[in-house]
């Protein structure tokens, strides 16, 4: 009776930078979920492997070759859409580098990555959402995935927190206005996460070392860890939760 089961039959989500890594995960979770998909990435042969997975799951799935910089075009692929009920705002980059040597073409880059064009997808969709006449009724949600670093200061990685702190903030934003038509907005902020990219970091032993002392349950996050907190915000088991973050970090930010 009281508890809420995760369920996205007839529901449709956007993912960007859905090709590897979380983005990937977080498509598949939401087909196990019974969601179809409109998956978005750079990579064609990236984006096929992805679909085939989720056509598994008897999900729909479209696939979109764009680059997120480009504004026109993801205006373009979001408003020939037919519904959009969830954005999974994903892609996202970090180029770590000390705070006194930082590149302004580096800073430029992830400040447009992380910032603009994640501002943008998040208002195209939300445009498109409201276009629906039941909005109201059958809800929304918005999942602006943010990290540890929106919360908490690390080093050589202060531009990546600039933007992720900007996230946290505009998801707030977002909330409260997107709220009275009962579309949610939250953020998900994972630790270190088991990709190909943590990996490349992780070959540093001695940076590999001072990332599970920092974490208090001594491993770093598994992509099925984070996806399951994105399919939680993404169906109507949190439909009262709205403007905040899901802190996926083993403990990271409690101390």
């Amino acid at each position: 009776m009281y508890l809420k089961k995760i369920n996205l039959k007839n529901k449709t989500a956007v993912v960007t930078g859905s090709g590897k890594g979380i983005g990937r995960a977080c498509a598949i979770a939401l087909a196990e979920a019974g969601a179809d998909l409109i998956i978005i990435s750079r990579t064609k042969k990236d984006l096929d492997e992805v679909s085939k997975t989720i056509r598994k799951f008897k999900s729909k799935c479209s696939t979109h070759i764009c680059d997120i910089n480009n504004y026109y075009q993801i205006k373009k692929i979001i408003n020939k859409q037919k519904k959009i009920d969830i954005l999974v705002n994903n892609a996202g980059i970090n180029i770590p580098e000390y705070f006194t040597k930082v590149k302004k073409k580096n800073m430029e880059k992830i400040v447009k990555i992380n910032t603009i064009s994640t501002f943008h997808l998040a208002q195209l969709c939300a445009l498109k959402m409201l276009k629906f006449r039941n909005r109201k009724k059958i809800g929304g949600s918005i999942i602006n995935m943010s990290s540890q670093m929106g919360h908490v200061g690390g080093p050589i990685r202060s531009v990546y927190n600039m933007t992720k702190f900007g996230l946290e903030g505009l998801t707030k934003g977002m909330a409260i206005d997107l709220a009275k038509h009962n579309i949610r907005v939250n953020t998900i902020c994972p630790t270190f996460v088991e990709t190909p990219m943590v990996k490349k970091f992780f070959k540093n032993k001695k940076f590999k070392r001072e990332v599970i002392k920092n974490i208090p349950l001594g491993r770093v996050a598994s992509l099925a860890d984070v996806a399951t907190a994105v399919t939680f915000l993404a169906s109507d088991a949190s439909s009262m939760i709205t403007g905040t973050s899901i802190l996926v970090d083993g403990g990271w930010t409690a101390k």
